[in-house]
């Protein structure tokens, strides 16, 4: 197998140990899941990253990745309001 199905598998493998370890705690929350799906995705995008060669998809790569950080820190920024009592109404 090349490394980009192997990287595939291994991704899809670690979100469906943290979906089985999420619903055998009783505590399913879409927010945690996607955070730690998403360091997932950071450690096996940094673990099959070529130094020496760029290839083509590696600006979409690049940009779930800017996503996904602007995602987790929306995330971040909703549960500290939360924990000090605060509350953003959007819309």
């Amino acid at each position: 197998m090349i490394k980009k199905q192997i990287a595939i598998i291994v991704f899809a493998l670690w979100l469906v140990i943290l979906s089985l370890f999420m619903l055998l705690a009783g505590r399913f929350d879409l927010e945690l899941f996607f955070f730690l799906g998403f360091i997932g995705f950071i450690v096996i995008v940094q673990l099959t990253e070529s130094h020496f060669v760029r290839p083509g998809y590696f600006g979409y790569i690049r940009f779930l990745t800017v996503v996904g950080i602007v995602i987790s820190g929306a995330i971040i920024v909703q549960k500290v309001l939360e924990i000090l009592g605060l509350e953003i109404i959007l819309g």
